[in-house]
Protein backbone atom coordinates (compact mmCIF):
# COMPACT_ATOMS: atom_id res chain seq x y z
CA UNK A 1 0.00 0.00 0.00
CA UNK A 2 1.42 3.40 -1.00
CA UNK A 3 1.86 6.20 1.51
CA UNK A 4 -1.11 8.20 0.21
CA UNK A 5 -3.53 5.26 0.53
CA UNK A 6 -2.12 4.30 3.93
CA UNK A 7 -2.65 7.81 5.29
CA UNK A 8 -6.25 7.78 4.01
CA UNK A 9 -6.93 4.37 5.57
CA UNK A 10 -5.65 5.55 8.95
CA UNK A 11 -7.66 8.75 8.80
CA UNK A 12 -10.84 6.86 7.83
CA UNK A 13 -10.45 4.72 10.93
CA UNK A 14 -10.21 7.89 12.97
CA UNK A 15 -13.37 9.26 11.30
CA UNK A 16 -15.27 6.09 12.18
CA UNK A 17 -14.11 6.27 15.79
CA UNK A 18 -15.15 9.90 16.17
CA UNK A 19 -18.44 9.74 14.25
CA UNK A 20 -19.58 6.44 15.72
CA UNK A 21 -19.09 7.17 19.40
CA UNK A 22 -21.33 8.56 22.12
CA UNK A 23 -23.23 11.59 20.78
CA UNK A 24 -22.22 14.12 23.45
CA UNK A 25 -18.63 12.95 23.37
CA UNK A 26 -18.64 13.09 19.58
CA UNK A 27 -19.87 16.68 19.67
CA UNK A 28 -17.04 17.64 21.97
CA UNK A 29 -14.49 16.02 19.69
CA UNK A 30 -15.62 17.49 16.38
CA UNK A 31 -14.15 20.96 16.80
CA UNK A 32 -10.85 19.54 17.99
CA UNK A 33 -10.76 17.05 15.10
CA UNK A 34 -11.45 19.78 12.54
CA UNK A 35 -8.57 21.84 13.90
CA UNK A 36 -6.25 18.83 13.70
CA UNK A 37 -7.13 18.11 10.06
CA UNK A 38 -6.74 21.78 9.15
CA UNK A 39 -3.40 21.90 10.93
CA UNK A 40 -2.26 18.77 9.04
CA UNK A 41 -3.19 20.45 5.75
CA UNK A 42 -1.27 23.60 6.65
CA UNK A 43 1.74 21.56 7.74
CA UNK A 44 1.71 19.60 4.46
CA UNK A 45 1.60 22.81 2.43
CA UNK A 46 4.45 24.38 4.39
CA UNK A 47 6.57 21.22 4.40
CA UNK A 48 6.06 19.90 0.86
CA UNK A 49 4.71 22.79 -1.19
CA UNK A 50 1.21 23.68 -2.34
CA UNK A 51 0.97 21.10 -5.18
CA UNK A 52 2.52 18.05 -3.51
CA UNK A 53 0.68 14.69 -3.17
CA UNK A 54 0.99 14.99 0.62
CA UNK A 55 -1.19 18.09 0.35
CA UNK A 56 -3.71 16.11 -1.73
CA UNK A 57 -3.82 13.48 1.02
CA UNK A 58 -4.44 16.12 3.68
CA UNK A 59 -7.13 17.74 1.51
CA UNK A 60 -8.82 14.38 1.06
CA UNK A 61 -8.75 13.71 4.81
CA UNK A 62 -10.34 17.08 5.60
CA UNK A 63 -12.91 16.49 2.83
CA UNK A 64 -13.83 13.10 4.37
CA UNK A 65 -14.28 14.82 7.72
CA UNK A 66 -16.68 17.38 6.23
CA UNK A 67 -18.54 14.70 4.29
CA UNK A 68 -19.18 12.74 7.48
CA UNK A 69 -20.37 15.98 9.09
CA UNK A 70 -22.72 16.38 6.08
CA UNK A 71 -21.05 19.65 5.10
CA UNK A 72 -21.01 18.48 1.51
CA UNK A 73 -20.18 21.74 -0.26
CA UNK A 74 -17.00 22.18 1.77
CA UNK A 75 -16.06 18.55 1.13
CA UNK A 76 -16.70 18.85 -2.61
CA UNK A 77 -14.29 21.79 -3.05
CA UNK A 78 -11.55 19.96 -1.13
CA UNK A 79 -11.99 16.74 -3.14
CA UNK A 80 -11.76 18.70 -6.40
CA UNK A 81 -8.55 20.40 -5.30
CA UNK A 82 -7.06 17.06 -4.21
CA UNK A 83 -7.92 15.48 -7.59
CA UNK A 84 -6.35 18.39 -9.46
CA UNK A 85 -3.08 17.98 -7.54
CA UNK A 86 -3.05 14.21 -8.01
CA UNK A 87 -3.64 14.49 -11.76
CA UNK A 88 -0.72 16.93 -12.00
CA UNK A 89 1.53 14.61 -9.98
CA UNK A 90 0.56 11.16 -11.30
CA UNK A 91 -1.52 11.70 -14.50
CA UNK A 92 -5.27 11.33 -14.80
CA UNK A 93 -5.38 7.50 -15.00
CA UNK A 94 -3.48 6.84 -11.76
CA UNK A 95 -5.21 4.71 -9.12
CA UNK A 96 -4.87 7.51 -6.56
CA UNK A 97 -6.94 9.69 -8.86
CA UNK A 98 -9.47 6.86 -9.14
CA UNK A 99 -9.75 6.58 -5.37
CA UNK A 100 -10.31 10.32 -5.03
CA UNK A 101 -12.93 10.27 -7.81
CA UNK A 102 -14.73 7.45 -6.00
CA UNK A 103 -14.88 9.62 -2.85
CA UNK A 104 -16.04 12.69 -4.77
CA UNK A 105 -18.72 10.54 -6.42
CA UNK A 106 -20.05 9.59 -2.99
CA UNK A 107 -20.11 13.28 -2.01
CA UNK A 108 -22.13 14.17 -5.12
CA UNK A 109 -24.36 11.13 -4.54
CA UNK A 110 -25.21 12.31 -1.02
CA UNK A 111 -26.04 15.76 -2.38
CA UNK A 112 -28.37 14.14 -4.93
CA UNK A 113 -26.22 15.47 -7.77
CA UNK A 114 -26.69 12.20 -9.59
CA UNK A 115 -25.31 13.15 -13.01
CA UNK A 116 -22.07 14.42 -11.44
CA UNK A 117 -21.84 11.30 -9.25
CA UNK A 118 -22.32 9.10 -12.32
CA UNK A 119 -19.44 10.84 -14.13
CA UNK A 120 -17.11 10.36 -11.15
CA UNK A 121 -18.01 6.69 -10.71
CA UNK A 122 -17.57 5.97 -14.43
CA UNK A 123 -14.14 7.62 -14.46
CA UNK A 124 -13.15 5.74 -11.28
CA UNK A 125 -14.30 2.45 -12.85
CA UNK A 126 -12.07 2.87 -15.89
CA UNK A 127 -9.05 3.48 -13.68
CA UNK A 128 -9.85 0.66 -11.23
CA UNK A 129 -10.53 -1.80 -14.04
CA UNK A 130 -7.20 -1.04 -15.70
CA UNK A 131 -5.10 -1.07 -12.51
CA UNK A 132 -6.83 -3.62 -10.24
CA UNK A 133 -8.79 -5.63 -12.79
CA UNK A 134 -12.53 -5.99 -13.38
CA UNK A 135 -12.71 -8.89 -10.93
CA UNK A 136 -11.53 -6.86 -7.93
CA UNK A 137 -14.00 -6.22 -5.04
CA UNK A 138 -13.18 -2.48 -5.13
CA UNK A 139 -14.21 -2.41 -8.78
CA UNK A 140 -17.44 -4.18 -7.78
CA UNK A 141 -18.03 -1.57 -5.08
CA UNK A 142 -17.87 1.29 -7.57
CA UNK A 143 -20.12 -0.68 -9.97
CA UNK A 144 -22.72 -0.96 -7.20
CA UNK A 145 -22.60 2.76 -6.41
CA UNK A 146 -22.95 3.57 -10.10
CA UNK A 147 -25.96 1.23 -10.27
CA UNK A 148 -27.62 3.11 -7.42
CA UNK A 149 -27.24 6.54 -9.03
CA UNK A 150 -28.51 5.15 -12.34
CA UNK A 151 -31.58 3.79 -10.58
CA UNK A 152 -32.20 7.17 -8.95
CA UNK A 153 -32.15 8.68 -12.43
CA UNK A 154 -34.79 6.20 -13.63
CA UNK A 155 -32.33 3.95 -15.53
CA UNK A 156 -33.41 0.81 -13.72
CA UNK A 157 -32.52 -1.82 -16.30
CA UNK A 158 -28.95 -0.56 -16.49
CA UNK A 159 -28.83 -0.38 -12.69
CA UNK A 160 -30.05 -3.97 -12.32
CA UNK A 161 -27.45 -5.22 -14.81
CA UNK A 162 -24.58 -3.45 -12.99
CA UNK A 163 -25.79 -4.70 -9.60
CA UNK A 164 -25.86 -8.28 -10.88
CA UNK A 165 -22.33 -7.86 -12.22
CA UNK A 166 -21.20 -6.49 -8.85
CA UNK A 167 -22.70 -9.53 -7.10
CA UNK A 168 -21.09 -11.94 -9.58
CA UNK A 169 -17.65 -10.42 -8.92
CA UNK A 170 -18.04 -10.87 -5.16
CA UNK A 171 -19.22 -14.46 -5.57
CA UNK A 172 -16.28 -15.34 -7.82
CA UNK A 173 -13.96 -13.76 -5.23
CA UNK A 174 -15.37 -16.10 -2.57
CA UNK A 175 -17.44 -13.36 -0.92
CA UNK A 176 -20.90 -14.66 -1.80
CA UNK A 177 -21.86 -15.12 1.87
CA UNK A 178 -20.48 -11.77 3.01
CA UNK A 179 -22.81 -9.09 4.45
CA UNK A 180 -21.81 -6.86 1.52
CA UNK A 181 -22.99 -9.40 -1.05
CA UNK A 182 -26.22 -10.10 0.87
CA UNK A 183 -26.88 -6.36 1.00
CA UNK A 184 -26.47 -6.04 -2.76
CA UNK A 185 -28.70 -9.02 -3.49
CA UNK A 186 -31.36 -7.53 -1.20
CA UNK A 187 -31.08 -4.18 -2.97
CA UNK A 188 -31.44 -5.88 -6.34
CA UNK A 189 -34.55 -7.78 -5.20
CA UNK A 190 -36.15 -4.51 -4.02
CA UNK A 191 -35.35 -2.85 -7.34
CA UNK A 192 -37.03 -5.74 -9.15
CA UNK A 193 -40.11 -5.33 -6.94
CA UNK A 194 -40.24 -1.63 -7.87
CA UNK A 195 -40.21 -2.74 -11.51
CA UNK A 196 -43.06 -5.18 -10.71
CA UNK A 197 -40.90 -8.17 -11.63
CA UNK A 198 -41.93 -10.17 -8.59
CA UNK A 199 -40.91 -13.55 -9.97
CA UNK A 200 -37.31 -12.43 -10.44
CA UNK A 201 -37.33 -10.78 -7.02
CA UNK A 202 -38.56 -14.06 -5.50
CA UNK A 203 -35.61 -15.93 -7.06
CA UNK A 204 -33.07 -13.56 -5.53
CA UNK A 205 -34.80 -13.54 -2.15
CA UNK A 206 -34.80 -17.34 -2.06
CA UNK A 207 -31.09 -17.28 -2.79
CA UNK A 208 -30.52 -14.79 0.05
CA UNK A 209 -32.54 -16.86 2.52
CA UNK A 210 -30.80 -20.10 1.50
CA UNK A 211 -27.38 -18.46 1.93
CA UNK A 212 -28.26 -17.11 5.39
CA UNK A 213 -29.82 -20.40 6.50
CA UNK A 214 -26.54 -22.16 5.72
CA UNK A 215 -24.21 -19.49 7.11
CA UNK A 216 -26.14 -18.20 10.14
CA UNK A 217 -29.01 -20.58 10.83
CA UNK A 218 -32.45 -19.58 12.02
CA UNK A 219 -31.28 -18.15 15.35
CA UNK A 220 -30.34 -15.00 13.46
CA UNK A 221 -32.17 -11.73 12.93
CA UNK A 222 -30.62 -11.50 9.46
CA UNK A 223 -32.20 -14.81 8.48
CA UNK A 224 -35.55 -13.76 9.97
CA UNK A 225 -35.47 -10.49 8.03
CA UNK A 226 -34.70 -12.31 4.77
CA UNK A 227 -37.59 -14.68 5.46
CA UNK A 228 -39.90 -11.74 6.06
CA UNK A 229 -38.98 -10.06 2.76
CA UNK A 230 -39.54 -13.31 0.87
CA UNK A 231 -42.85 -13.83 2.69
CA UNK A 232 -44.13 -10.44 1.57
CA UNK A 233 -43.18 -11.18 -2.04
CA UNK A 234 -44.83 -14.61 -1.89
CA UNK A 235 -47.97 -13.00 -0.48
CA UNK A 236 -48.05 -10.57 -3.41
CA UNK A 237 -47.70 -13.58 -5.73
CA UNK A 238 -50.65 -15.29 -3.94
CA UNK A 239 -48.41 -18.08 -2.62
CA UNK A 240 -50.14 -17.73 0.73
CA UNK A 241 -49.41 -21.10 2.36
CA UNK A 242 -45.64 -20.81 1.98
CA UNK A 243 -45.80 -17.12 2.92
CA UNK A 244 -47.56 -17.99 6.18
CA UNK A 245 -45.05 -20.73 7.00
CA UNK A 246 -42.16 -18.29 6.58
CA UNK A 247 -43.89 -15.58 8.63
CA UNK A 248 -44.41 -18.12 11.43
CA UNK A 249 -40.72 -19.12 11.34
CA UNK A 250 -39.71 -15.47 11.33
CA UNK A 251 -41.91 -14.78 14.36
CA UNK A 252 -40.53 -17.82 16.21
CA UNK A 253 -36.94 -16.76 15.47
CA UNK A 254 -37.51 -13.21 16.68
CA UNK A 255 -39.25 -14.37 19.84
CA UNK A 256 -36.28 -16.63 20.55
CA UNK A 257 -33.61 -13.98 19.96
CA UNK A 258 -35.37 -10.78 21.09
CA UNK A 259 -37.28 -9.68 24.19
CA UNK A 260 -41.01 -10.40 23.95
CA UNK A 261 -41.77 -6.67 23.83
CA UNK A 262 -39.45 -5.80 20.93
CA UNK A 263 -40.98 -3.89 18.02
CA UNK A 264 -39.73 -6.48 15.50
CA UNK A 265 -41.94 -9.07 17.20
CA UNK A 266 -44.84 -6.66 16.69
CA UNK A 267 -43.90 -6.36 13.01
CA UNK A 268 -44.15 -10.13 12.53
CA UNK A 269 -47.49 -10.22 14.34
CA UNK A 270 -49.11 -7.50 12.25
CA UNK A 271 -47.85 -9.11 9.03
CA UNK A 272 -49.38 -12.41 10.12
CA UNK A 273 -52.66 -10.65 10.94
CA UNK A 274 -52.77 -9.10 7.46
CA UNK A 275 -51.92 -12.43 5.82
CA UNK A 276 -54.70 -14.15 7.75
CA UNK A 277 -57.23 -11.66 6.36
CA UNK A 278 -55.70 -12.10 2.90
CA UNK A 279 -56.19 -15.88 3.13
CA UNK A 280 -59.79 -15.35 4.28
CA UNK A 281 -60.55 -13.02 1.36
CA UNK A 282 -58.89 -15.29 -1.22
CA UNK A 283 -61.09 -18.26 -0.26
CA UNK A 284 -64.26 -16.41 0.67
CA UNK A 285 -66.59 -18.57 -1.44
CA UNK A 286 -65.57 -21.76 0.38
CA UNK A 287 -65.62 -20.43 3.96
CA UNK A 288 -68.53 -21.04 6.36
CA UNK A 289 -69.18 -19.02 9.52
CA UNK A 290 -67.17 -21.34 11.79
CA UNK A 291 -64.10 -21.16 9.59
CA UNK A 292 -64.57 -17.40 9.25
CA UNK A 293 -64.64 -17.06 13.04
CA UNK A 294 -61.36 -18.98 13.20
CA UNK A 295 -59.75 -16.58 10.71
CA UNK A 296 -61.08 -13.51 12.52
CA UNK A 297 -60.04 -14.76 15.95
CA UNK A 298 -56.53 -15.50 14.68
CA UNK A 299 -56.16 -12.13 12.95
CA UNK A 300 -57.58 -10.33 15.97
CA UNK A 301 -55.19 -12.08 18.35
CA UNK A 302 -52.17 -11.19 16.24
CA UNK A 303 -53.22 -7.56 15.82
CA UNK A 304 -54.07 -7.18 19.52
CA UNK A 305 -50.69 -8.62 20.52
CA UNK A 306 -48.99 -6.21 18.14
CA UNK A 307 -50.95 -3.29 19.62
CA UNK A 308 -50.04 -4.38 23.16
CA UNK A 309 -46.32 -4.50 22.33
CA UNK A 310 -46.22 -1.19 20.47
CA UNK A 311 -48.24 0.62 23.12
CA UNK A 312 -45.86 -0.76 25.72
CA UNK A 313 -42.91 0.75 23.84
CA UNK A 314 -44.63 4.12 23.40
CA UNK A 315 -45.80 4.29 27.01
CA UNK A 316 -42.65 2.99 28.69
CA UNK A 317 -40.35 5.24 30.64
CA UNK A 318 -36.60 4.89 30.22
CA UNK A 319 -36.55 2.98 33.50
CA UNK A 320 -39.24 0.55 32.33
CA UNK A 321 -37.52 0.07 28.99
CA UNK A 322 -34.24 -0.70 30.75
CA UNK A 323 -35.97 -3.54 32.53
CA UNK A 324 -37.36 -4.78 29.24
CA UNK A 325 -34.29 -5.00 27.04
CA UNK A 326 -31.46 -3.07 28.70
CA UNK A 327 -31.84 -0.07 26.35
CA UNK A 328 -33.98 3.04 26.59
CA UNK A 329 -36.81 3.53 24.11
CA UNK A 330 -35.10 5.72 21.55
CA UNK A 331 -36.87 7.90 19.02
CA UNK A 332 -36.08 5.27 16.41
CA UNK A 333 -37.83 2.60 18.51
CA UNK A 334 -40.84 4.85 19.03
CA UNK A 335 -41.07 5.81 15.36
CA UNK A 336 -41.06 2.13 14.42
CA UNK A 337 -43.58 1.30 17.14
CA UNK A 338 -45.88 4.12 16.00
CA UNK A 339 -45.85 2.94 12.39
CA UNK A 340 -46.55 -0.67 13.42
CA UNK A 341 -49.33 0.38 15.80
CA UNK A 342 -51.04 2.26 12.98
CA UNK A 343 -50.84 -0.82 10.75
CA UNK A 344 -52.33 -2.97 13.53
CA UNK A 345 -55.20 -0.50 13.99
CA UNK A 346 -55.89 -0.69 10.25
CA UNK A 347 -56.14 -4.48 10.56
CA UNK A 348 -58.62 -4.08 13.43
CA UNK A 349 -60.84 -2.00 11.17
CA UNK A 350 -60.61 -4.52 8.34
CA UNK A 351 -61.47 -7.39 10.73
CA UNK A 352 -64.55 -5.50 11.93
CA UNK A 353 -65.98 -4.90 8.48
CA UNK A 354 -65.17 -8.42 7.24
CA UNK A 355 -66.88 -9.91 10.31
CA UNK A 356 -69.92 -7.70 9.78
CA UNK A 357 -70.35 -8.94 6.22
CA UNK A 358 -69.83 -12.61 6.99
CA UNK A 359 -71.17 -13.06 10.52
CA UNK A 360 -73.83 -10.35 10.53
CA UNK A 361 -74.23 -7.30 12.70
CA UNK A 362 -75.32 -9.26 15.74
CA UNK A 363 -71.93 -10.74 16.65
CA UNK A 364 -70.53 -8.72 19.60
CA UNK A 365 -66.97 -10.06 19.33
CA UNK A 366 -65.90 -7.79 16.48
CA UNK A 367 -67.05 -4.33 17.54
CA UNK A 368 -63.69 -2.71 18.14
CA UNK A 369 -63.37 -0.22 15.27
CA UNK A 370 -64.47 2.66 17.50
CA UNK A 371 -61.74 1.62 19.94
CA UNK A 372 -59.24 1.67 17.06
CA UNK A 373 -60.27 5.23 16.12
CA UNK A 374 -60.02 6.25 19.77
CA UNK A 375 -56.52 4.79 20.06
CA UNK A 376 -55.45 6.57 16.88
CA UNK A 377 -56.70 9.91 18.20
CA UNK A 378 -55.19 9.34 21.65
CA UNK A 379 -51.84 8.62 20.01
CA UNK A 380 -51.92 12.04 18.39
CA UNK A 381 -52.86 13.78 21.65
CA UNK A 382 -49.66 12.66 23.40
CA UNK A 383 -46.98 15.35 22.93
CA UNK A 384 -44.13 12.86 22.59
CA UNK A 385 -45.73 10.64 19.96
CA UNK A 386 -47.41 13.59 18.26
CA UNK A 387 -43.95 15.01 17.59
CA UNK A 388 -42.97 11.72 15.94
CA UNK A 389 -46.22 11.58 13.98
CA UNK A 390 -45.86 15.06 12.52
CA UNK A 391 -42.16 14.58 11.84
CA UNK A 392 -41.86 11.08 10.40
CA UNK A 393 -45.01 8.95 10.12
CA UNK A 394 -47.49 11.62 9.02
CA UNK A 395 -48.60 9.78 5.88
CA UNK A 396 -49.03 6.49 7.80
CA UNK A 397 -51.19 8.27 10.35
CA UNK A 398 -53.39 9.98 7.76
CA UNK A 399 -53.84 6.73 5.83
CA UNK A 400 -54.87 4.84 8.96
CA UNK A 401 -57.40 7.47 10.04
CA UNK A 402 -58.87 7.73 6.54
CA UNK A 403 -59.27 3.96 6.31
CA UNK A 404 -61.05 3.75 9.67
CA UNK A 405 -63.28 6.72 8.85
CA UNK A 406 -64.21 5.26 5.46
CA UNK A 407 -65.07 1.88 6.98
CA UNK A 408 -67.35 3.49 9.53
CA UNK A 409 -69.03 5.85 7.07
CA UNK A 410 -69.50 3.21 4.36
CA UNK A 411 -70.61 0.28 6.49
CA UNK A 412 -71.68 1.43 9.95
CA UNK A 413 -73.75 4.51 9.07
CA UNK A 414 -76.89 3.30 10.85
CA UNK A 415 -75.00 2.11 13.92
CA UNK A 416 -73.12 5.31 14.76
CA UNK A 417 -73.51 6.48 18.34
CA UNK A 418 -73.11 10.11 19.37
CA UNK A 419 -69.72 9.23 20.85
CA UNK A 420 -68.59 7.63 17.60
CA UNK A 421 -69.75 10.65 15.60
CA UNK A 422 -67.69 12.90 17.86
CA UNK A 423 -64.65 10.67 17.33
CA UNK A 424 -65.13 10.86 13.57
CA UNK A 425 -65.31 14.64 13.72
CA UNK A 426 -62.11 14.84 15.75
CA UNK A 427 -60.36 12.40 13.41
CA UNK A 428 -61.32 14.51 10.40
CA UNK A 429 -59.95 17.65 12.08
CA UNK A 430 -56.62 15.89 12.70
CA UNK A 431 -56.42 14.83 9.04
CA UNK A 432 -57.04 18.43 7.95
CA UNK A 433 -54.41 19.68 10.40
CA UNK A 434 -51.80 17.22 9.15
CA UNK A 435 -52.71 18.04 5.57
CA UNK A 436 -52.07 21.73 6.18
CA UNK A 437 -48.68 20.90 7.71
CA UNK A 438 -47.79 18.90 4.60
Amino acid sequence: MDQWSQMNTQSNGEFSRIMGGNFSRKQRQLDEAEKLFQAALLEAKEGFGLRDPHVASALNNLAEFYRLKKEYEKAELLYLEAIEILEESFQSDDIRVGTALHSLGICYHLQRKFAEAQTCYERALKIEGRVMGVGHPEYASTLYLLAKVLSLQGKRRDAESLTEESIRILEEAGLGESPTCIQRMTYLSMELIKSKRLGEAETWQRKILHTLELSKGWDSLHTAHAAELLSLTLQALEKLKESEELFERCLAARKKVLPEGHFLVAVSLVYLARLTLHKFASDLKNIDSDVAKHYFARAKQHSNDSIRITEGILNSSSKDQNKLDSTSATDRDKIAATAILLQALEVVGLIDIAAKHVLGKGDPNYRSIDDAVNKCISLYRKPGTRRLVTKVVKQDYMRCLRLLINIIEDHLLMQQTMELQELLGEAQLIIEELGEES
